[in-house]
């Protein structure tokens, strides 16, 4: 599929006022509201545009598998950094549109962080191009991490260009025996102290802790925390990563994000605890009220994250927004999407 073809599809929708649901590898159907939609099959728009190992930047078209970028990169000792889960084939376009990061994220940021720029088909068929290649292109809105998040509803993501690092030098696993209010005091103490500390996750009375960066650092920060170094925990990361560890086979998974040094909530179901404490992963028939407002009162937010669609259909995914910022995205989604046929109901139920 050529820019044209997409440029066209989007502008015969806009003009029927045929909603189209914006389809990559399907990776992540299960997130966010019900699928609605004629689907519009971006997986043929692929393709490496521009990679510069030297300026740390690399450019796809949007239906270019993350196998095939992080194969390009890793051939020059570079990365993704923020390790999003490839799924069953996810691609560039939908790694973005769901804004999901992996175990590296406590250290490196968010998707957003890295995406410089994009190339935008909005909800009239218009083609725009929002920021550039370099991180210091920060003039106007900054609506390419804008998009980051936005499930596709503000526009199809045809193009991108994210920030990638070098590969670190060296990692190693510490693992721990403990509680999870003991994981949090934890992860909070070391999180206050010069370690190089680029991921952690508990569950089930365990604790992994991964350290990485030059040798030397990584030795040193080792041998001050103690617990039991792990000889390969290389896959551990992997299933954390693309969420194939026990924590989260659940038919109903709520993800949580708390300040970090919030205490266990009063809610059954606590599966595990990422990014140093930052974020709580729940599971089971928990009541969405119950949850919401355990989370709100400790200062964060609780995602309906994987759920069978009658509980879907019942539930809202994400966190109901006030009035102000819910006028806010009104706003935005009548600029780039006037006619709101891009991904209906996939991020709150009117748009």
């Amino acid at each position: 599929m050529t820019l044209d073809e997409i440029v066209a599809a989007v502008r015969a929708a806009h003009a029927g006022h045929t909603p189209l649901r914006l389809r990559g590898a399907g990776s992540k159907d299960f997130y966010g509201g019900l699928l609605a939609g004629e689907v519009l099959d971006l997986s043929g728009h692929r393709g490496i545009v521009d990679y510069e190992p030297t300026e740390l930047y690399v450019t796809a078209k949007c239906g270019t598998p993350l196998t095939e970028i992080e194969a390009a990169l890793a051939e020059h000792g570079q990365m993704l950094a923020c390790e999003p889960p490839r799924f069953a084939g996810a691609t560039l376009g939908g790694c973005i549109a769901a804004g999901l990061s992996g175990p590296r994220r406590m250290q490196v940021g968010a998707v957003r962080d890295f995406v410089l720029g994009v190339k935008l088909v909005d909800g009239r068929g218009q083609v725009l191009n929002f920021g550039g290649q370099v991180m210091k292109n920060v003039a106007g809105y900054d609506v390419s991490r804008l998009i980051a998040g936005s499930l596709g509803t503000l526009g199809v993501i045809a193009e991108a260009t994210l920030k990638v690092l070098p590969k670190p030098v060296a990692e190693t696993t510490l693992e721990f025996a403990c509680a999870a209010d003991e994981a949090v005091r934890r992860l909070n103490d070391w999180g206050a102290q010069p370690l190089p500390v680029s991921a952690s996750f508990w569950h089930e009375g365990r604790l992994w802790l991964r350290l990485s960066g030059a040798a030397a650092a990584v030795d040193a920060a080792a041998r001050k925390l103690g617990g039991k170094a792990l000889a390969d925990a290389g896959c551990i990361w992997e299933d954390i990563r693309e969420q194939r560890h026990a924590a989260f086979v659940a038919p109903v998974l709520w993800r949580v994000a708390l300040p970090s040094t919030a205490p266990t909530l009063a809610v059954d179901g606590l599966q595990a605890i990422e990014w140093g404490g930052a974020l709580r992963w729940y599971a089971g028939e928990i009541d969405a009220a119950a949850i919401r407002a355990a989370a709100s009162a400790a200062g964060g937010h609780a995602t309906l994250y994987r759920a069978p669609e009658s509980l879907r259909c019942r539930v809202d995914p994400f966190t109901p927004l006030p009035p102000a910022l819910l006028a806010l995205h009104r706003r935005l989604k009548k600029v780039f999407d006037p006619a709101g046929i891009l991904n209906p109901g996939r991020l709150y139920a009117e748009f």
